[in-house]
């Protein structure tokens, strides 16, 4: 399985996306900041996209487990238990 190189990007229209590095794609998360938002930020616009990114990416990892886990669960729920004595 080959695994892929992200980046976090600039566009020249100032919405920052992650993307994957060695291909031409649509950007997997675009980020676009208000006016307001950007005068309160100022230089820490990439820093706080960077935190958002990462945010989503753990959430969306965390949300994927439990997929996994409510998944297997479903597969022992009609079986008895054995008792032991």
């Amino acid at each position: 399985m080959s695994s892929s190189l992200y980046e976090i990007v600039e566009l020249s229209n100032g919405d920052v996306v992650l993307q994957r590095a060695d291909e031409e794609t649509e950007p997997l998360v675009c980020i676009r900041f208000s006016a307001d938002s950007l005068s309160y930020m100022r230089e820490g616009k990439l820093d706080v996209a960077k935190a958002m990114i990462e945010a989503g990416m753990e959430a969306a990892s965390e949300i994927a487990e439990d997929g996994v886990e409510d998944f297997l669960g479903e597969f022992g729920s009609d079986e008895e238990k054995p008792v032991y004595h």
